[in-house]
């Protein structure tokens, strides 16, 4: 987990982790604090005793404090562990999610990456899930396992042998795209990837008109913060759209940015 200034989702994000039931498997939480000033990591301390808190300064983003928790997770003396799981510290999950995630695993068999499926709060709304296709359309929960391309990391089951043969969120995506990316590696590779059968948690998504999409920001100001590291930065998407998007990479690289400017323009 990677926490910024989220204290009161935190901990109930891990509130909800240690709550779990109808598995056996031991859980081990190893979160990046970065640089919080609300003081998260002291109160994880307290309420949380047994999890590991890395605290690092602001500088680290998401990406980057994914991949030093699964650093000090693999580091941390306990060499039998069977599977990584990436959690959001905005996430609520149900009481028994870890036990689907676990069982749809044993259902599909092999060596897959499975994605928890989050809903809003108070609403049966699917927010973030698998991706599937060319637009990365989110995949719906139908009731069985549902195959997807790539996936958003906010609920992650990654077994350890996906994890030996692809490695972590790539360092070269310090805040977003780098689970888009995993997903991508993960299908280059023949890992298959599966939606879990239901909801298991709740997450809602970003407000929407924020960012570089506030209305009155003016052209500049929405070009500085699209290609901010929270939105676009305009290295990492390129290292992305080449990766991914083959012949169309210029063109979408270019796209967002072009876009952006011109909601502004209108907007002003």
């Amino acid at each position: 987990m990677t926490s910024h200034n989220r204290r009161e989702k935190t901990l109930s994000a891990l509130t909800a982790l240690a709550a779990q039931r109808g598995t056996s498997a031991v859980v081990r939480t190893h979160l990046v604090d970065a640089g919080s000033g609300d003081g998260t990591a002291g109160a994880v301390r307290a309420a949380h005793p047994g999890v590991d808190v890395m605290e690092t300064g602001p500088h680290v983003y998401w990406g980057h404090g994914m991949r030093l928790a699964s650093r000090n997770s693999r580091m941390s003396g306990s060499p039998h562990w069977d599977h990584q799981l990436w959690l959001n510290d905005d996430v609520v999950l149900d009481a028994d999610a870890v036990a689907v995630l676990l069982d749809t695993a044993a259902e599909v068999g092999g060596d897959a990456v499975i994605v928890g499926a989050t809903r809003a709060h108070g609403s049966p709304a699917t927010t973030y899930s698998g991706r599937t296709g060319r637009t990365l359309a989110l995949v719906e929960p139908t009731g069985r396992p549902e195959p997807c391309d790539t996936y958003n990391g906010n609920v992650v089951l990654v077994p350890r042998s996906v994890r030996d043969r692809i490695g972590d969120i790539d360092k070269v995506f310090r805040h977003g795209m780098g689970d888009y990316d995993h997903g991508h590696r993960a299908r280059r590779a023949g890992i298959p990837a599966y939606v879990t059968p239901r909801h298991i948690g709740t997450c809602d998504r970003n407000p929407p008109l924020t960012g570089s999409r506030e209305p009155g920001i003016g052209v500049r100001e929405a070009l500085r913060r699209v290609t901010s590291q929270r939105e676009l930065p305009p290295r990492q998407w390129w290292v992305y759209c080449a990766r991914h998007t083959g012949v169309r990479a210029p063109v979408l690289m270019l796209s967002p940015y072009v876009k952006t400017a011109a909601r502004a323009a209108v907007g002003r």
